[in-house]
């Protein structure tokens, strides 16, 4: 059997002819620009876009999570307060100054010693505060309030602005 070979009108074969050697001679030109690559101006370019977008993303994640920490903080000191409360209707009274949060988690063997503790008050030891400092603990606490509990914010020292504020269980 031979293969028959299908002929245009003119009664030439495909692929034959002016109009394919011309578009093989265009595609080559095309392949042949392509092939160049990128130029170093457009990856420099292409760089310095990449490096505008990280830093504005990095300053917003930074900003934010100064704002998450004051956030956990304040969430943390509520946590305690409410613990306290607990506390204090089993055992009467309100951990001492010199007992701290820590008697929300083990019982106190500083007096005065609660005799009705039926802890642990909290599901794990006391944290330290977002910024890895400890919280601060007060009975009686200021303003005639039966306890504080405050943290010194991201800068560690009393007063500041902004993430360095202090924050404290008697303020909102």
């Amino acid at each position: 059997m031979h293969a028959r070979i299908k002929r245009t009108k003119q009664g030439k074969k495909p692929g034959t002819g002016r109009t394919t050697a011309r578009f093989i001679r265009i595609r080559r030109k095309a392949v042949d620009t392509q092939d160049a690559g990128f130029t170093l101006i457009e990856i420099m370019v292409a760089a310095m876009i990449l490096l505008i977008l990280i830093s504005v993303a990095g300053f917003v994640v930074t900003r934010n999570i100064g704002k998450a920490k004051v956030i956990s903080a304040k969430n943390q000191i509520q946590i305690f307060s409410m613990a306290l409360n607990s506390f204090f209707l089993d055992s009467g009274q309100y951990p001492s100054t010199e007992q701290g949060l820590s008697a929300l988690w083990e019982k106190p063997v500083l007096e005065p010693v609660p005799d009705g503790w039926d802890g642990p008050y909290l599901d794990k030891f006391v944290p330290d505060d977002p910024w890895d400092q400890p919280y601060e603990y007060t009975s009686p606490g200021p303003h005639g309030l039966p306890f504080g509990i405050r943290s010194f914010g991201a800068d560690g020292l009393e007063g500041g602005e902004g993430v360095d504020r202090d924050i404290m269980s008697w303020e909102k």
